[in-house]
């Protein structure tokens, strides 16, 4: 009788645990994001839009490095191990053994990744006989905002699993700028396929990475749909099948969250959060992040290229009007470019205030007393730098109605807009940016230096040497003491030329049913959901 009651207890607790198993596996068969926006390429080598990094950049893709969120330390990644000399002039990087490329319906790859894969990616850079140089126009826009273009000399195949960098001069943020979610790991044999075929105008849109997810498909303004990668190097990846909804309207991804239809969500607007609070089936997450939601002029086009000008305007607006309305208590006035939790920061005196009557005597002094007609660009998306650039916007209109200027607000769709805002005709734009990195030069290089603006990335169309040279000395030296100077002196510089106002510092949401876990949120960088799971 007792092995009987045994036996049967084992089978019952052995069915059991088989239905919990099923019951999980058939949970995780595929979980739905709703992303704000169309990816504008499926490579981060040929765009920053902060919304396609969030598709792709950790799902399809592993750089050789990356930077833990909570120590800043270097992680290893595709490189087991690094290496710089003592010139600081070159960085030989070991790499891991054993990492396979995605098998898609397009490619079915020969061999492992080694370090010829590593030579093309970024040779692709800098490099007039790479044979992808000049597709897309030869556009790579974070690393020649930041130089890296101009920086590597060569890369030296030192074997099949090593290779050395070597740069034309020693730079503290290279390593850092090798560790964002733009410099992932691309496949030279995908890419020789392809040019054997003249199908080279394909690489960047149907991708083959090492990443955790394998692309499927593709429906403009509806979805885009990845599988699990069966042979992930780093660990086994729970879900079947991850889909992103295409849905750019903010109250709309919310209505899909509380209807089921998406099991996370991007960006909620402070407004709505005391909505998803009720809910007991969902969860909000919160994070403090390295971003600035700001205010940009063309400074290329007239009135704007008058100082006075953008001064009046500055003072014009009411930002404490805007933090209320628009942050809803969730984001901080900035005080600088780069955000408290920087270790460069220095909040800036001289910040232009809310002040009428100054910025009337300014506009009269620059010739205009009567005022003038301008734009002001709205981005159509929801941002951690700027939950809703419309309703800024229209604040913004007001207050700048009671000194004369009419204002006029465009808006087009998201990729549309990035790239009109890159061939800079626009007026004024709210634009913001979310760092990849804890170094400061990511706030500053990407936004501000002259080969932002002639990549079309600097959204001010704003190029002082002064300004570069403070950057390149602030590079040239690792001495923390002496860089976090440099960066004062320009964080000074930008309050006093103001091809920018800097507004607020957004707090980093992200709302997912209470049943999905695995999607850390990090003070920088783009989602991963390499380890996304329904329990």
């Amino acid at each position: 009788m007792y092995k009987l009651l045994l036996g049967i207890l084992t089978v019952c607790l052995t069915g059991c645990l088989d239905t919990k198993e099923k019951t999980l596996e058939e949970k995780n068969q595929g979980l739905v994001y709703c992303a704000e926006a169309n990816p504008v390429s499926f490579n981060p080598q040929v765009t920053t839009t902060g919304s396609t990094i969030d598709i792709i950049a950790n799902q399809l893709y592993d750089r050789l490095i990356s930077i833990d969120p909570v120590t800043a330390e270097f992680k290893s990644e595709l490189a087991t191990d690094w290496k710089i000399s003592k010139d600081g002039k070159s960085v030989t990087f070991t790499l891991r053994k054993g990492v396979k490329f995605h098998t898609t319906a397009y490619f079915t790859p020969s061999r492992e990744f080694n370090a010829d894969d590593v030579i093309f990616t970024f040779s692709r850079l800098f490099d007039g006989y790479n044979p992808y140089h000049f597709v897309g126009d030869a556009n790579y826009p974070y690393f020649q905002s930041v130089g890296i273009d101009q920086l590597i000399r060569q890369i030296v195949r030192v074997s099949d699993y090593q290779v050395r960098f070597e740069l034309f001069n020693a730079e503290s943020s290279f390593l850092a700028n090798m560790a964002t979610d733009f410099a992932v790991v691309l496949s030279r044999e995908y890419a020789m396929q392809l040019k054997q075929h003249d199908q080279v105008n394909l690489f960047d849109q149907y991708p083959v990475g090492t990443g955790p997810y394998i692309y499927k498909e593709y429906r403009r303004d509806h979805l885009v749909r990845y599988y699990r990668n069966p042979d992930y190097w780093k660990h086994h990846v729970v879900l079947e099948q991850l889909v992103y909804d295409i849905t750019p309207n903010g109250t709309t991804r919310i209505a899909k969250m509380l209807t089921k239809e998406c099991d996370v969500t991007a960006h909620p607007s402070s407004a709505q959060l005391s909505i998803l609070a009720q809910r007991d089936d969902i969860t909000v997450q919160k994070e403090t992040n390295l971003n600035v939601g700001y205010w940009a002029f063309n400074t290329q086009r007239p009135p704007f290229d008058d100082l006075r000008v953008r001064q009046a305007l500055a003072h014009a607006i009411d930002v404490e009007k805007i933090m209320q309305a628009v942050y809803y208590g969730n984001g901080i006035r900035a005080q600088s470019l780069v955000p408290p939790t920087s270790w460069a920061y220095q909040p800036q005196a001289k910040l232009p205030g809310f002040n009428p009557d100054l910025a009337k005597r300014l506009l009269v002094e620059a010739g205009l007393p009567n005022g003038f007609d301008m734009t002001i660009w709205a981005m159509p998306v929801s941002r951690i730098y700027n939950p809703n650039a419309r309703k800024m916007a229209e604040l913004m209109q007001s207050d700048l109605r009671k000194i004369g200027v009419n204002v006029s607000i465009v808006e087009y769709e998201w990729n549309t807009f990035i790239q009109r805002i890159g061939e800079h005709r626009h007026d004024s734009v709210l634009l913001g940016w979310a760092a990849d990195t804890p170094d400061p030069d990511n706030f500053f290089s990407p936004l501000l230096s002259c080969t932002a603006a002639l990549s079309g990335k600097n959204p001010a169309n704003w190029c002082v040497p002064e300004f570069d040279l403070l950057l390149t000395q602030a590079l040239d030296t690792t001495d923390l003491a002496k860089r976090k100077a440099y960066y004062q002196q320009a964080q000074a510089m930008i309050v006093r030329e103001l091809p920018l106002l800097p507004l607020a510092h957004g707090m980093r949401f992200q709302a997912s049913s209470a049943d999905v876990e695995g999607i850390p949120l990090g003070p920088f960088g783009a989602i991963s959901l390499a380890n996304a799971r329904k329990k």
